[in-house]
């Protein structure tokens, strides 16, 4: 069984190569917890299944087109790491649509049985 620091590693390592499917697909437990800090579309600021995290990364992937993510850590802390995140990038659609904007934000994992079991993403939107 993979530790909490090396789990925190191969997250890491495979979204600073864009693999961010990859990353759900193997790394996080069928019973994950996703919670954003602000609603991303009405009812889903929280949401609980791979089903779920699985269609918001996909969903993620087509609505933006990213020019540069940086990626530090992770910064491990018994069973829970953090990540970093700088992500660069544009809206496909809506009102922000070509508006190249950057965040910064932060990830709290938590790990359990060798599995992601439960994410949650510090952040604030920019306006």
């Amino acid at each position: 069984m993979d530790t909490t620091l090396e789990i925190g590693k191969k997250l890491v390592s495979l979204c600073k190569q864009g693999h961010w499917l990859e990353a759900v697909d193997t790394l996080y437990s069928p019973d994950i917890v996703s919670i954003e800090a602000v609603e991303m579309a009405p009812g889903r600021k929280r949401m609980e299944g791979i089903k779920a995290v699985r269609e918001k990364t996909l969903r993620f992937l087509k609505d933006v087109d990213i020019h540069s993510c940086a990626v530090t850590g992770p910064w491990p802390h018994g069973d829970r790491f953090i990540v970093g995140f700088t992500l660069d990038h544009a809206q496909k659609n809506g009102p922000m649509a070509g508006k190249r904007v950057t965040i910064e934000e932060a990830a709290l994992y938590t790990v359990k049985d060798g599995k992601i079991v439960k994410e949650e993403f510090f952040y604030q939107m920019p306006g």
